[in-house]
């Protein structure tokens, strides 16, 4: 699977060799300000069936709500890694700090990038609570976004005499 370039009014599901039987199945299509067009490619060495389809474009929504959710989240403009080590981490400074009402407050986290890393303290259950619900809740959109993408693939679309 690769993003190409092209033509904007190309086949969503294109036979592009009748010999060796080459099928191309395209989603994601998008136009940028200068009018070039680019979308998903997967090649098939048969035509794919519906199943297959549906299966390779929900595949690509599944690894993008992952990379979404994984990087996407900013933090007072601070990058927020979202590993599932960093969720667990982060939950559990949390619930520790709800449990005991902040004793174990200050918490500090590594937000950004290993080259560019910034540490963020948090001093009171109040901030501890807006930045772990807030990323809770982008977690969240994510997932409905990523649900939503898959549920709008319509298949219609790929059907070809």
């Amino acid at each position: 699977m690769k993003r190409v370039q092209g033509n904007p009014d190309v086949a969503l599901l294109e036979c592009t060799n009748p010999v060796r039987k080459k099928w191309r199945v395209r989603w994601d299509m998008s136009t940028d300000e200068t009018g070039t067009t680019s979308y998903m490619e997967e090649e098939f060495n048969h035509k794919p069936s519906e199943e297959e389809i549906k299966s390779i474009i929900s595949g690509w929504i599944n690894s993008q709500t992952e990379s979404r959710i994984l990087s996407g989240y900013r933090y007072e403009g601070k990058m927020v890694w979202l590993s599932s080590e960093n969720q667990f981490n982060y939950k559990a400074a949390y619930d520790l700090a709800v449990q005991t009402t902040g004793a174990t407050l200050p918490v500090t986290f590594k937000f950004g990038d290993d080259d560019n890393p910034e540490y963020v303290t948090f001093e009171t259950l109040e901030t501890l609570t807006d930045f772990y619900t807030g990323a809770m809740r982008f977690i969240q959109k994510m997932l409905l976004d990523g649900w939503n993408a898959k549920d709008a693939i319509d298949l219609e679309l790929y059907r070809v005499n």
